[in-house]
């Protein structure tokens, strides 16, 4: 089991044309070991510290992110563009 990582990070459209559909929270480099490396993977964690599930995805450039859904977001009371407290931890 991976260890359990905590950051801050700002949502936002996996793309933006056109806009709307999937909403994304970039993971900082330095914590993508941590979390068992750059590779996707289901996850659950926090949104403003409301439970939720997700799956990491491979970003083009070397970037790491995890999805949320609106449940999730609605849930935590965020919309994209807002910065919000994350942890994450594998779910396997």
């Amino acid at each position: 089991m991976s260890e359990e990582i905590a950051f801050r990070g700002r949502v936002r459209h996996w793309r933006e044309d056109p806009p709307g559909g999937l909403a994304v929270i970039d993971i900082p480099a330095d914590l993508v070991g941590p979390l068992g490396g750059r590779r996707q993977m289901r996850v659950r964690g926090t949104l403003a510290g409301k439970a939720f599930t997700g799956s990491t995805m491979l970003v083009a450039g070397g970037g790491f992110c995890v999805g949320a859904s609106k449940a999730a977001l609605r849930a935590a009371g965020v919309t994209v563009g807002e910065d919000v407290d994350v942890t994450l931890q594998r779910s396997d």
